[in-house]
């Protein structure tokens, strides 16, 4: 017999499997002894009060054997079968090769960046010496921007999919049993590369190919109907069907749409800074505590708010985390955060960002659908400009930037690369910066002590999402224009992060199969 039940803990009974079990058995008025298993299948936090809960719903087993079941896919050989072509290696596209491989679909993916192994290198280099490699970095390589961006699971995309299903594949290849219970699941940039590693051998495995350092720089089109693509080396290859999976970042095929008069959008996206707090000052706030309890995790927060009609809010917020140099070409300064699996830096850090529309660039509308990413550009060249030598970023004490006043130092940063003062309410465009002083006295007014000069804010946080949509069939996935393309992933414009591009990518693979048998 299974039962269902939840349980109001405190913190520590939570973490002491001996301790529930006897609330659950004194719960369900059965003896101990006769409970064979406890299945956690959600668990969250409530720090609204004084005393933090932590409620748990479980799945309770009462005297019969319990054999817990592993979980498995159905990857089958399709070293012989039919052919589908992928570009790019991130959640989109490794997601939709492994939805090809249980459909019995053999994918070709070409990935412009480097092997996980290799990136890595890349990216020491980019921290230590500054160097950004324009096609192997934060952004670009095996994996995507998902491999070294921290590992959320949340989404609060409503597209349709399984978002259980990716957390058991995720699971699968090496994340911890806990994201399959977790509200917030997190895996931890520790951990993404390995799991990252596994998905790509089971795609070998199965009969998939992975091609990297083979770039996309053109497409083979006859009267509207997708024959191919062309690879940096001059290679042209002949598909039926492509589907694009090149993330928010690639803003070569971008240009390249666009010149060849494809049918692309221009698409609201967000831009503001990073701001980083000692962790045990966000800690004490969210807590109500002087100092955490060992039985919880770094405490996070989720703070959004409006400013004469626009929308201001955190964004990948990180706790016990640190802060990374993400550019993807020289001469322009890009933050994003991160956390490893056990969130123990000292340092909590969170994107805040302001809402940008086609409408406040009137001045770019030279460049058409490219307007908000010119706008994305020249924001990130300022915050080089206004920088240090190399990747050192643009930064402000927090109540000093509300108050528009220099800040003669700076306290410690996690952001490796290191900090330079520098007055970003003066020469961020006056859109973000008066829209962030508001929301950042709003927030200081909800979250008591947020709005400190203990704080730092550090510019700029620019890649949130897309700045451009490639429009396609809400229900076939299939380019509006050109036959045969399939925009997929946070690149098209239609999802955002981890879980969304994931389902974005298995959702455009059953898409692409049903054509290719209708």
């Amino acid at each position: 017999m299974q039962k269902k039940i939840t349980l109001i803990l405190s913190p520590e009974e939570s973490s002491n499997s001996k301790i529930y079990r006897q609330i659950v058995a004194k719960k369900l008025n059965v003896p101990e002894k006769e409970i064979t298993n406890i299945q956690i299948t959600r668990k969250s936090i409530d720090a609204r009060a004084t005393n933090i809960k932590i409620n748990l719903a479980l799945l309770v087993s009462i005297g019969e054997t319990h054999t817990s079941k592993p979980i498995e896919f159905d990857y089958k050989d399709v070293s012989n079968k039919s052919e589908v072509h992928i570009i790019g290696s991130g959640p989109a596209g490794l997601f939709a090769a492994l939805r090809f491989i249980e459909l019995g679909v053999k994918p070709i993916i070409f990935e412009r960046g480097k092997s996980i192994s290799e990136r890595k290198r890349d990216i020491a280099l980019l921290n230590r010496e500054h160097l950004v490699d324009t096609d192997s970095n934060y952004c670009f390589g095996e994996g995507g921007a998902g491999t070294f961006s921290d590992g959320k699971l949340y989404t609060r995309s409503k597209k349709r999919g399984s978002i259980q299903k990716i957390l058991e594949i995720l699971n699968y290849h090496g994340a911890a049993d806990d994201i399959l219970y977790e509200s917030h699941p997190h895996v931890g940039t520790d951990k993404l590369p390995a799991i990252v590693e596994k998905i790509r051998n089971t795609i070998l495995n199965a009969g998939g190919e992975i091609h990297f350092n083979t770039k996309l720089v053109d497409f083979i089109v006859e009267n509207d109907k997708l024959k191919g693509f062309v690879t940096k080396d001059n290679t042209k290859i002949f598909c039926k069907n492509l589907i694009l999976a090149t993330g928010h970042s690639a803003r070569d095929i971008y240009e390249l749409l666009w010149k060849k008069k494809v049918a692309i959008e221009a698409k609201s996206f967000a831009l503001g800074v990073r701001v980083e707090h000692p962790q045990d000052l966000i800690d004490s706030i969210q807590y109500n505590c002087k100092t955490r309890s060992d039985y919880l995790p770094a405490a996070t927060y989720n703070l959004n708010t409006q400013v004469d009609g626009r929308g201001i809010y955190s964004f990948c917020m990180c706790p016990g985390g640190h802060i990374v140099p993400s550019a993807s070409s020289p001469n322009e300064i890009v933050v994003n955060g991160m956390s490893a699996s056990k969130r123990n830096s000292q340092f909590a850090n969170s994107g805040m960002v302001v809402e940008i529309r086609p409408q406040d660039v009137p001045e770019l509308q030279e460049y058409g659908e490219l307007s908000l990413m010119k706008f994305q550009q020249n924001v990130e060249h300022m915050a080089y400009s206004n920088g240090g030598k190399g990747q050192i970023a643009p930064a402000q004490r927090l109540h000093d930037f509300v108050n528009k006043k220099l800040s003669p130092f700076l306290p410690e940063s996690s952001y490796f690369p290191g900090i330079i003062s520098s007055p970003l309410h003066f020469w961020l465009p006056e859109i973000v910066s008066k829209s962030l002083q508001e929301g950042f006295k709003k927030f200081g007014r909800k979250m008591k002590g947020f709005l400190t000069n203990e704080a730092v804010i550090i510019g700029v946080e620019s890649r949130t999402s897309s700045p451009v949509r490639i429009p396609r069939n809400n229900k076939t996935f299939e380019h509006n224009q050109i036959k045969g393309l399939f925009p997929c992933g946070e690149g098209s414009g239609y999802a955002g992060g981890i879980m969304s591009s994931a389902i974005d990518g298995e959702n455009c693979a059953n898409s692409v199969f049903e054509a290719s048998i209708s």
